[in-house]
């Protein structure tokens, strides 16, 4: 098994499964992030409520840095489902 390799998700039932599940978390994360991000923007027209705003900015940098996260577990998954023998091969 080859990291990253776009046909993973294709080799059972089980990678096709864990295929989809990180690519749902992936697109919530993603979709929640952007929210947090535009909301904040808003807030930031107003110096009442910059704190709040600032904090969403913290809190949509963290979701953005869980999506490679994502990704890693998928790996670690498919790397799981299959024979941890085939990592050495190219």
């Amino acid at each position: 098994m080859n990291f990253f390799n776009p046909d993973n998700h294709t080799k059972s039932e089980d990678h096709k499964r864990l295929y989809a599940m990180c690519e749902l978390a992936y697109t919530i994360v993603d979709v929640s992030a952007a929210v947090f991000f535009v909301i904040g923007s808003i807030l930031f027209f107003s110096t009442a409520t910059t704190y709040f705003a600032t904090w969403l900015f913290v809190i949509g940098s963290i979701l953005f840095g869980i999506r490679p996260t994502i990704k890693l577990y998928r790996e670690i998954g498919y790397l799981r489902l299959d024979d941890y023998d085939d990592v050495t091969k190219s």
